[in-house]
């Protein structure tokens, strides 16, 4: 598997990004642009070619990229973020997902939804109610997605669903089940071993601030590549947040 990684370069605000469930801590912003930099590396190392979305240096959430956008195949579902502030981010992504020739739709207003709530996992479409996802926006995309299975999915203590649980390559689930409740969860030693990002085969990315749950990943088979995101991770942000993977 191959294509491209949608991403977005972080600004010098980026410290400024919302944080809602843990405390405030200093943000490098030169060494936030070094880790997005080696995170956007290990993308192309593994296949995935860099398209950048403009920059935003005035919205500090903008390189958490996957709230704006949900793609299913040729399908780019711009989202309406739950934060108002950072509904801005959404037509920069927009340009960047129609010079990529996908074709664009909308979540329409009041439905909200956040991208990093929604989990793709083969048929199924696991959806996060949160405080940045409404039943509205879910409703809205399950109807734009009518072939797939769309799952609400409840969950605590944690800003999006992917936050808390995401997928194997095989489809296996790998969450915190203190924060949701879903069948077959494989748990991980570290909060932070909640976050893969399949690259394709057996290939996934992960966090280097979960090297316990990438060993029990190497153990199960699967070939591990370890970024350093903690400037991110202050933010609330994971893996997942920070690129779009758009197959061609």
């Amino acid at each position: 598997m191959s294509g491209i990684a949608l991403v977005r370069k972080p600004g010098p605000r980026i410290s400024e990004g919302i944080v809602t469930h843990i405390e405030r801590e200093p943000v490098d912003y030169e060494r936030a642009r070094v880790q997005h930099d080696a995170y956007v590396a290990a993308l192309a190392a593994a296949g995935w070619r860099p398209a950048y979305a403009e920059p935003a240096d005035d919205l500090p959430d903008a390189p958490f990229v996957e709230d704006a956008v949900v793609v299913s195949g040729r399908l780019a579902v711009l989202t309406r973020p739950g934060a108002p502030e950072r509904r801005p981010e959404v037509e920069s992504v927009a340009q960047a997902v129609r010079d990529l020739g996908l074709t664009v739709v909308r979540i329409a207003p009041p439905g909200t939804l956040d991208g990093g709530d929604v989990l793709q996992v083969g048929a199924t479409v696991y959806v996060g109610r949160s405080a940045r996802t409404d039943d509205d926006g879910i409703a809205q995309l399950a109807a734009l997605l009518p072939e797939r299975r769309v799952v609400p999915v409840d969950m605590t203590g944690v800003l999006h669903l992917k936050s808390a649980v995401t997928a194997l390559p095989d489809g296996t689930l790998i969450g915190d089940p203190r924060h949701v409740e879903l069948p077959g969860l494989l748990v991980p030693p570290e909060e932070a071993g909640s976050h893969v990002v399949p690259l394709g085969g057996d290939r996934v990315l992960m966090a280097a601030s979960a090297p316990e749950t990438a060993a029990m990943l190497e153990k199960r088979g699967l070939d591990v590549t370890k970024v350093d995101i903690s400037e991110f991770e202050k933010l609330e942000g994971c893996v997942t947040c920070l690129s779009v993977l758009i197959e061609e």
